[in-house]
């Protein structure tokens, strides 16, 4: 019995960038051109959603502040 308990079903683009202010938004398609894509958005209990973004190659990736900018170092893995 696997202990996974997340669902291997992703949200449609569209509906994970409802979740974004109009910053991260503006950023995101400054990122795609590049290859850049939205992943996944994470959503702690009583915190903003935390929007992640991988590179084309899907070796790095980084979360969307607030603020639009892009940080590298977020502080946290991704199995």
């Amino acid at each position: 019995m696997s202990l996974e308990r997340r669902l291997d079903m992703p949200r449609p683009l569209r509906a994970m960038e409802r979740d974004l202010n109009e910053d991260q938004i503006m950023s995101l398609r400054g990122l795609e051109r590049y290859g850049w894509e939205l992943k996944f958005v994470r959503r702690p209990p009583f915190k903003t959603p935390i929007p992640v973004v991988f590179d084309s190659a899907r070796k790095k990736f980084a979360v969307l502040k607030p603020d639009g900018s892009l940080d590298e170092n977020p502080g946290f893995d991704i199995r």
